[in-house]
């Protein structure tokens, strides 16, 4: 038999042997029925966590007069470009010199002519961009900065953005086409703007490459000796329109701005995560729910912000991507047009929303009323249609910039930047380690935005009794509203008191019946738990790291988070059943970094750490590298910059750690 008990056998032929009752052992195939149940329904966790999201949105922007906007507006846009978009890059990187290469003149249509230019994002990072000019130049014309959307391996090549460019040269405009990071000349899988996660880990805010890089295409227009400063407008769709917004709220060079079905406020996203509408399901990417970004601002804030210049937002009726325009009207719109109403500028806030084709798209429609748009605020001829240019599109082949083959990519900088990384040995033991550890906690305290949560309610969902072996499940409703799964598990003979192990596992407390087992049979209470984002803890929503992201911009931390739902899970169990020892076995790397923090932060609470499956160092993250999908807590801002593993060990003390 499997199910081993060779103490029963014995207490038969022999009863007056054993004062006590047996003590027997079991196996992983035992132990593996009541780990599997999902003790939580996903689309309960996605409920709690929207609820928990729902109460950290910052309300609509409010103001009496327009002074009163203009300070809080220049308040936000200091604070925002200061501690959020330019947090941790080098202040030579952020205010240096526009450095650019103009590589001459291209074969082009009537009326415009078209030149090849090449800039630098940061040392050894540059994009590209193609400079479409009216062919006679008198006196400061205006000029627009054309965005890129998410157009892939076509990037500036785009037909529609062509287009879009050559009108408006033709309509006596400065046109900078400026290429996108991942998309066409940077068309890399390590510029996947998932990798701007990887910037937040060594310390940079991943937005803040972003920024940078679009607001090299605006420091162009705005030092091209031709251009009107007073005239410079931005416009792109989907992701173009994420950086029409930004930029053109935290710049106020940007005179007239035209966003295109690019950002949507929190609820509308939130509303749309746990049963899908078509057109609210898009989170967007990293940079656009970046750390700390909408700790106290919404994008709503934003398109205030712009008050009380001009601006044009086009949203489409039945997007299929993002942002749907009847979902996104009431907040992006009704909502700010009072704010231009203080400046006696409402007609400067003007809504479209496109029937034709109405899907996700920058279209003739969408267009034509930017080109209206844009021509009207100008004082330039207003244009009401578009010239017909097909025959003058260009192929990506024949747009090419070049770039050098030792260009970095956004994950090369992430690396490039943890090289620059110093971090100060800890003291010798005694009375100044006591102190550095005393600061290094609360440091840590801070990067992972630790707050204590208790449990408020255990609720035991289910329990078996067989075999030698006790269980019960338990779901523990913590006192921020969020939830853990667990399974404790013990020897029917083994003392109530007896020391513990607290269980963690990547995939799940099924995944852990091994090490369960082990610890049972090595006498212990043991507790498989599951946090938040593991195993049966998952969120419904098929893409649940749209929840971290928009924990991660609202200033919260998912590891943080867990690492308190550890503790607070701990607490329980020592309180409860009065453990001597709590132990705390992790497989995994998620399950590591997890329990590494949560040691580091209360080192009394666990009697050792062991590790199965880990990693030496957070550098594993950008070495092998680890994507943002597949571990998305363990990407929080500050985190390697300030703390690897060895560093959390030396904190934990004296807990000791076992790998």
């Amino acid at each position: 038999m499997r199910f081993r008990c060779a103490s029963l056998l014995l207490s038969v032929l022999m009863p007056n042997l054993f004062a006590g009752p047996a003590t027997c052992q079991t196996d992983p195939d035992r132990i593996a029925p009541p780990l599997a149940p999902q003790i939580q329904a996903g689309d309960v966790t996605s409920y709690e966590l929207r609820r928990y999201i729902a109460a950290r949105i910052p309300g609509l922007p409010v103001a009496r007069t327009a002074e009163e906007w203009a300070r809080e507006a220049n308040r936000l846009r200091q604070y925002l470009l200061s501690e959020v978009v330019f947090r941790g890059w080098p202040r030579e990187w952020v205010s240096g010199p526009l450095k650019v290469e103009d590589l001459g003149e291209m074969p082009s249509g009537p009326g415009y002519k078209v030149r090849k230019l090449r800039f630098e994002i940061v040392p050894g990072f540059q994009t590209v961009g193609i400079l479409y000019e009216p062919e006679r130049i008198q006196g400061k014309i205006p000029a627009i900065l054309n965005v890129n959307g998410h157009y892939g391996a076509l990037g500036k090549a785009d037909e529609a953005k062509q287009k879009q460019c050559i009108n408006q040269a033709r309509q006596g405009i400065v046109a900078l086409n400026l290429e996108w990071l991942n998309c066409g000349e940077l068309f890399t899988p390590e510029n996947s703007h998932w990798f701007g996660a990887h910037l937040d880990l060594v310390g940079s805010n991943a937005v803040g490459l972003f920024y940078l890089a679009m607001r090299k295409g605006l420091d162009f227009l705005y030092e091209h000796p031709a251009v009107d400063r007073e005239r410079i407008g931005v416009t792109g769709v989907s992701g173009g329109g994420w950086q029409t917004i930004v930029l053109g709220a935290l710049d106020e060079r940007v005179g007239m701005a035209v966003p295109v079905a690019g950002y949507s406020a929190f609820y509308p996203k939130l509303e749309g995560m746990p049963t899908p509408v078509p057109g609210t399901l898009d989170i967007g990417d990293i940079e656009q729910n970046a750390s700390d970004m909408f700790t106290s601002i919404d994008y709503p804030h934003l398109t205030a912000m712009r008050a009380p210049r001009p601006t044009l937002l086009i949203y489409n009726v039945e997007d299929d991507c993002c942002f749907r325009a009847p979902l996104v009207k009431p907040q992006v719109f009704d909502a700010v047009a009072p704010v231009f109403g203080l400046y006696g500028k409402e007609q400067n806030l003007a809504w479209y929303e496109n029937i034709d084709p109405g899907d996700h798209n920058y279209y003739l429609d969408n267009r034509v009323q930017s080109y209206r748009f844009f021509t009207r605020h100008f004082g330039l001829p207003e244009a009401n249609t578009e010239i017909p240019v097909g025959s003058e599109i260009k192929s990506r082949e024949e747009l090419t910039v070049g770039l050098a083959k030792e260009n970095l990519t956004i994950l090369e900088l992430a690396r490039k930047l943890a090289e620059r990384i110093e971090r100060k040995p800890a003291p010798p033991a005694g009375a100044q380690r006591l102190a550095w550890a005393a600061r290094e906690k609360g440091r840590l305290g801070k990067t992972v935005r630790y707050r204590a949560a208790e449990v408020r309610n255990a609720w035991p969902v289910g329990n078996t009794k067989r075999k030698g072996v006790e269980t019960r499940s338990y779901r523990f409703e913590l006192d921020n509203g969020l939830s853990v799964a667990a399974v404790w598990l013990k020897g029917t003979a083994v003392p109530e008191k007896a020391n513990a192990t607290i269980v963690l596992h990547d995939k799940g407390k099924k995944a852990a019946q091994e090490e369960v087992a082990d610890r049972v049979n090595r006498e212990e209470q043991v507790l498989a738990v599951e946090l938040l984002f593991i195993g049966n803890m998952t969120p419904s929503y098929p893409e649940s790291h749209g929840y971290t992201q928009l924990l991660s911009t609202m200033g919260e931390r998912p590891l943080g988070i867990v690492a308190a739902q550890l503790i607070g899970v701990a607490r329980w169990l020592r309180n409860t059943s009065s453990p001597p020892r709590i132990r705390l076995h992790a497989t995994g790397i998620r399950s590591q970094v997890t329990a590494f923090v949560a040691a580091a932060l209360e080192p009394e609470l666990f009697s050792e750490v062991v590790v199965r499956e880990g990693k030496p160092s957070l550098r594993y993250l950008l070495d092998k590298p680890v994507e943002y999908q597949a571990a998305p807590e363990l990407f929080c801002l500050d985190l390697y910059k300030d703390f690897d593993l060895d560093r959390l060990a030396e904190l934990g003390a004296p807990t000791r750690f076992l790998q």
